[in-house]
């Protein structure tokens, strides 16, 4: 195996970190010299790539590619990896696997009703609608070389240093309240598993990579606040509270996000629910 991440973010290095570990070659691209050398210490070969054109040095490695990875997400314009690539199909003869990391928002809102893989998609923000449009156009892409896709669609992201115990300490932790409102959630680590997981297989299809239980978001800052021995902040209602429009929108959506398909392929979380991984990020003080 030889992977190529595009786009080695907080998902995507956490995966990079990961297959280094195991001693697999990888590398991987960022938009920013400055965290090239980060990168190298978690073992990562790093790349510039400017969202637009692929260098040489960048298609000379996926040249050499078995394993890709995109978590770069897409714009007005679409994907941007796609576009970069599309007129290097000849340059990956040794790609067996492709994995796209998506996001849950493309099944819209669903009225706190359980959506499963099968659920029709109604997005309703324009992320969204350009995730969903970049997940076809990676099918038919994958499709038109002959090599297996999985599209990885994810909940709310967290681990070391994006979760409740960093926002009670900043000061920045809300409880904002929402009667009925739930979200699922997936620690990074559990995402880097899943990708290696569907990758070391070449298993193709969509999977959701979330956790088995969708709840209030206020429930996660009292664990989290209980956990440290701190008050946690007011309650504040939705309605009434000041808030970023991008945030506002994150409520407009209400499911919960079944993860059967890919635990029934035999992948196991290891933060299946929030107070686990808490209770364990906490006890072993990797939270920051």
């Amino acid at each position: 195996m030889r992977a190529f991440i595009f786009g080695a973010g907080f998902s995507g290095l956490a995966h990079g970190k990961r297959l280094a570990e195991q001693g697999i070659p990888v590398a991987g691209t960022t938009r920013t010299p400055d965290r090239m050398e980060k990168m190298r210490e978690e073992g990562i070969t790093p790349f510039l790539f400017d969202g637009a054109t692929a260098s040489a040095d960048v298609l000379d490695e996926v040249h050499e590619t078995t394993h890709l990875v995109i978590s770069i997400p897409p714009g007005p314009a679409g994907d941007p990896v796609l576009k970069a690539l599309r007129d290097g199909v000849a340059a990956m003869p040794k790609l067996q696997w492709i994995g796209y990391l998506s996001t849950v928002g493309v099944y819209g809102d669903h009225d706190g009703e359980w959506v499963t893989e099968e659920t029709t998609c109604r997005p309703l923000s324009q992320r969204s609608v350009q995730r969903l449009a970049a997940e076809t156009s990676w099918h038919i892409f994958a499709r038109t070389i002959e090599v297996p896709l999985a599209v990885l669609r994810l909940s709310g992201i967290y681990g070391p240093g994006r979760n409740a115990f960093v926002n009670l300490e900043a000061g920045t932790a809300k409880r904002l309240v929402k009667p009925g409102q739930v979200f699922n959630r997936v620690h990074v680590d559990d995402i880097a598993a899943a990708i290696d997981f569907l990758g070391n297989r070449c298993l193709a299809g969509i999977y959701n990579v979330t956790d088995d239980e969708p709840a209030p978001p206020q429930d996660v800052v009292e664990h989290a606040a209980s956990l440290m021995k701190v008050d946690p902040p007011p309650e504040q209602d939705f309605e009434t509270a000041t808030i970023s429009p991008m945030a506002r929108s994150f409520y407009g959506e209400n499911k919960r996000v079944s993860n059967a398909k890919i635990k029934e392929a035999g992948f196991t979380f290891s933060y299946p629910d929030y107070r686990q991984a808490l209770d364990r990020m906490w006890a072993e003080n990797s939270w920051r």
